[in-house]
């Protein structure tokens, strides 16, 4: 995106009381900065999608889905801490999203935090018992944590539930 696009404009228009003006004098409202961070990352551009995000949630902080998609973008962009955060936040919101533990335990993953990661995957299954991916991952922290039989089992489950990862990995004689 380039300087001239309306989320550009947004976010370099000068602020007045903590608040961002549009032409019109008014403040632009979360959910434009909210809109304009999902094109953004749409477009591929992560870092304008953050920021976007982080201006709706400095409007709304309780924006579920500015934090959700926040976090995705910091994870795209490998910053896993400030990915957790915003996973966290989501959770603190919406104990039930599944979504937010499945991507808060791969953050976790790549931290090296794997006994934690493996509590967010458990959660996810609690949820959706047929989430593939869940098992997938968690078959990974286990792995990493020299559960090899969990990890295996993991895998297994997750194949059932029509993961093509797990079925390749199963392929490959990961596991016996």
């Amino acid at each position: 995106m380039r300087l001239s696009t309306p989320l550009a404009a947004m976010l370099v228009t000068a602020s007045v009381h903590g608040q961002y003006l549009a032409d019109n004098g008014k403040p632009y409202p979360a959910e434009d900065f909210y809109k304009a961070g999902e094109k953004a990352h749409r477009a591929g551009d992560h870092s304008m999608a953050i920021a976007a995000y982080t201006q709706a949630i400095a409007l709304a902080p309780a924006h579920v889905n500015a934090h959700l998609h926040r976090g995705f973008c910091h994870s795209i962009l490998k910053q896993y801490a400030e990915a957790v955060a915003d996973f966290t936040t989501v959770i603190g919101e919406k104990p039930e999203h599944p979504q937010a533990y499945l991507s808060r335990g791969s953050a976790l993953a790549k931290l090296g935090r794997h006994a934690e990661a493996i509590a967010d995957f458990d959660r996810v299954i609690a949820i959706d018992a047929r989430n593939g991916e869940a098992y997938n991952n968690r078959g990974w922290s286990r792995k990493a944590t020299g559960d090899q039989d969990g990890a295996c089992k993991d895998w297994k489950a997750s194949k059932r539930a029509g993961n093509a990862e797990a079925r390749i990995i199963l392929e490959n004689n990961r596991c016996k």
